[in-house]
């Protein structure tokens, strides 16, 4: 029996303060110390991206993850203008995870601490939070998940009429191990990037990722392109959609950008072609400004982006 909704989105996944330095111009040896007063502190983490981005887009979106106590408050300030609440993140005993970023004009590392959200599965396991998230329409997972939690879960959700995806980032472990087969097979969209893709089919090409996509039968098989924009599978028929052209400043964030415009298309019942074109310009829209969340469209943009690049 499907569910009555009250969210369009629920977007699940691990949650992280960033904090990003930039403006060296030297990595330091061990023992030295260098100075920049280029610093940034941002919610990050690919599900707070995604549901920014289709909260921005109008829609009904709950975020689920979880945070350290001291940090509710940060973040409740922090995703406020974007139009999301934080009634679907939950308190965990410890810290909120943390990434620090620190980029010289050649090479960027990062240094993360995962935190509370060593706690995820198991918040996923829960009967609790199934019910949470079955009340959305749609339920797009930000993360790995682990093959146990997927069996359960996803025929939970599928039963309360929810449809789902999954982008699990570059998890080089993940991606290659055919065990994980089963759950990119559950999902309805599954949406890695091109190196994501090459892992998965342990080749570097987009039309072998996509050959084995349609042998696993997929159900909608999507790529990413990056800057050529994204390909995706309608039955036998391929689909290409090209980015509108931006001047690129910072790239993070853009594929959870991309999930953000092909799930609003989705809800929107567009057929596969609108979807990636709609993925595209959300994606290529976000790299406008540094940051992964500044560049965000709202949907008057959208649109108006969507007339002059694909209508004109």
């Amino acid at each position: 029996m499907t569910t009555p909704k009250t969210h369009d989105v629920a977007v699940v996944g691990e949650l992280y303060i960033d904090h990003v330095l930039s403006g060296f111009t030297t990595w330091p040896q061990p023992g030295e110390e260098v100075v920049t007063d280029a610093y940034t502190r941002e919610v990050g983490g690919g599900a707070a991206n995604t549901a920014c981005g289709l909260a921005r887009l109008g829609r009904r979106v709950q975020l689920v993850g979880i945070i350290g106590e001291a940090d509710a408050p940060w973040f409740r300030q922090r995703l406020a203008p974007y139009g999301l609440g934080t009634d679907g993140l939950r308190i965990g005993a410890g810290h909120t995870g943390i990434s620090i970023s620190v980029s010289t004009r050649e090479d960027r590392s990062f240094f993360t601490h995962i935190g509370v959200n060593k706690a995820l599965p198991a918040l996923l396991a829960d009967p609790a939070t199934v019910a949470d998230l079955a009340r959305a329409r749609h339920v797009h997972f930000a993360l790995p998940l682990e093959h146990a939690v997927a069996e359960a879960l996803l025929p939970a959700l599928r039963a309360a009429g929810c449809t789902t995806s999954l982008d699990v980032g570059f998890q080089p472990v993940w991606l290659p191990d055919p065990a994980n087969h089963a759950t990119c097979q559950a999902v309805d969209h599954f949406l890695p990037n091109e190196k994501e893709g090459a892992l998965f089919s342990g080749s570097d090409g987009a039309v072998d990722y996509l050959t084995l996509a349609q042998r696993l039968a997929l159900p909608h098989p999507v790529l990413k392109l990056g800057q050529r924009g994204a390909v995706g599978l309608g039955g036998d028929d391929l689909c290409a959609a090209p980015p509108p052209p931006v001047e690129v400043v910072d790239t993070t964030g853009a594929g959870d950008a991309f999930d953000a415009g092909y799930i609003d298309a989705l809800l929107d019942g567009a057929p596969l072609l609108e979807r990636l074109r709609r993925a595209c310009i959300c994606g290529a829209l976000s790299t406008r400004v540094a940051g992964a969340l500044g560049g965000i469209p709202d949907r008057t943009e959208l649109w108006s982006t969507y007339e002059q690049t694909y209508r004109s």
